[in-house]
């Protein structure tokens, strides 16, 4: 006999679940990347909104599969804005609402995404390069395996553990989301218990994965030297807000770190994009364990 299956979550949900984490990550202060405080690089907040709404029904669309949910997702945002705002973002995304949508009852979220990451197969692997070349992040370069501008001989779940050591994104995808669901939703929790405000708690979350490890963007674009001393600035910041009773002495120290950064030109990406995957992360394992919560306001701001 079959066991009974709960109800999937809907696309809809979901697709709204990705726009608010996509919002929430532009409200949140981010030292070196863009928000509604502080834009750079070339970009505004609003063209980061306008690619969460562009791609938002692709990541989320149960009838396709990972790798062209990616791409769709990219190639929609590229029509939407012109650049490449949301590579990282979508890559780290879609695996997450793909597994929230196919967990099986006896399946918990981490468990569902490392089986379909597993399964994923030389077809999702082509998808995600080709939204890899539409996107043409930054420091790209090529790699002697696997290479993004040739055609794929692997499954994507090899591509990306090929990448790991080099990018952190990648590292995600052949850990089973480690650094998201171990570090990322722990800095969430303490976020929250210090400050009771998600865009406040995600700037915490940011700053953890600055002061941890190097950033994957900034390395590639700048090198090894530049990516440890982005971390040992940001390690600065931590240490100057620890003492703070109050969000203004905090935002006078990001402040620092951020003008530091942008006029050095450095976007600390992965970081942000890392941030984005964990909020959605928290979100799912919430829905996960308690159906109910799928229906109730997050940090008391925003309402997927």
């Amino acid at each position: 006999m079959n066991a009974r299956l709960p109800p999937l979550p809907g696309t809809a949900d979901l697709a709204q679940a990705f726009r608010t984490a996509c919002e929430l990550d532009v409200l949140a202060f981010k030292p070196g990347n863009v928000s509604v405080e502080s834009p750079g690089h070339g970009m505004q907040a609003r063209d980061f909104q306008l690619s969460a709404e562009a791609a938002a029904p692709h990541v989320a669309d149960r009838a396709l599969p990972l790798g062209e949910r990616i791409y769709r997702a990219i190639a929609a945002t590229r029509q939407a804005v012109g650049c490449n705002t949301n590579l990282g973002i979508v890559l780290l995304t879609v695996p997450l609402l793909h597994a929230a949508q196919h967990r099986l009852p006896h399946e918990s979220l981490p468990q569902r995404l490392r089986r379909d990451l597993d399964e994923t197969t030389r077809d999702d692997t082509e998808w995600v390069y080709r939204a890899i070349r539409l996107a043409a992040p930054g420091g790209l370069g090529s790699s002697p395996r696997h290479d993004v501008h040739a055609a794929p001989t692997v499954g994507l779940l090899s591509a990306m553990r090929e990448a790991a050591q080099r990018d952190r994104i990648a590292g995600q995808y052949a850990s089973g989301y480690a650094d998201v669901f171990r570090f990322g939703v722990a800095a969430l929790k303490q976020g929250r218990a210090r400050w009771g405000e998600e865009t406040q708690a995600l700037t915490g979350v940011y700053l953890a994965y600055l002061s941890d490890f190097p950033d994957s963007h900034v390395l590639r674009k700048f090198g090894a030297a530049t990516a440890a001393q982005v971390q040992r600035m940001a390690r600065g910041c931590v240490a100057d807000t620890a003492p703070c009773l109050d969000w203004d002495c905090v935002r006078r120290h990001l402040a620092n770190l951020d003008r530091g950064l942008k006029s050095a030109g450095v976007n600390p990406g992965t970081s942000a994009d890392l941030t984005v995957a964990t909020w959605l992360a928290d979100r799912l394992l919430s829905a996960a364990d308690d159906p109910a919560e799928a229906s109730r306001p997050a940090g008391g701001q925003a309402d997927i």
